[in-house]
């Protein structure tokens, strides 16, 4: 078991990814409690109330920065979406690429090593579908949804091996989070152009 210093500095790793990084290239984990500061616009809240997001508030908050905001389309919300999905795996990745440094149990580090590669899968999932949006929003659609049971996939592995990582089971919750969000302006996407794919 690791160390309470071990564990703490995961954390400070964990935490200065998020905060040094810019909107694009971080993480956004929301605090469900936070009120929003920017007022929603009216896409992000058709976004955030639909049917396959998993988390409003969550949905609300990661998608409450000025960058978001002015976005005029459901094209470009997607992209950024895809962009903050992918950005968050990357982060998430880090994460548990230290930790496996640390650890020394077979189980675990096989555990540990199944989450990389569903977060290697999930940043390359999230940055094709950005490309994917304009030409197939329907394969894009797939492309996202197919990034959730990696991510389940993981989490009963860290289940298993009894690997006693809250951040992680955090960074796996967010992630769905960012693939539900991601389903739902792929699904959105198809609805508001059906001839054209």
């Amino acid at each position: 078991m690791a160390s309470t210093n071990q564990l703490c500095l995961v954390l400070v790793i964990f935490l200065s990814v998020f905060s040094l990084s810019s909107l694009l290239k971080s993480a956004i984990i929301p605090k469900a409690n936070v009120s929003l500061s920017i007022p929603s616009s009216q896409l992000v809240e058709n976004l955030c109330n639909g049917k396959a997001i998993q988390n409003r508030r969550f949905c609300l908050k990661a998608l409450s920065t000025p960058e978001v905001i002015a976005v005029i389309d459901t094209t470009e919300l997607g992209t950024l979406i895809m962009k903050l999905g992918a950005a968050n795996a990357k982060a998430t990745l880090n994460v548990y690429k230290g930790i496996i440094k640390k650890l020394g149990s077979p189980q675990a580090l096989k555990a540990l090593n199944c989450c990389v590669e569903a977060y290697k899968y999930a940043i390359l999932s999230f940055e094709m579908v950005s490309s994917k949006f304009v030409e197939d929003p329907q394969t894009a659609n797939y492309d996202v949804a197919v990034i959730g049971p990696e991510i389940s996939n993981c989490e009963k592995e860290l289940i298993n091996a009894k690997v006693q990582a809250p951040r992680l089971l955090a960074g796996n919750r967010f992630m769905k989070y960012y693939v539900s969000m991601g389903y739902e302006i792929t699904s959105t996407l198809e609805l508001e152009n059906p001839n054209e794919y």
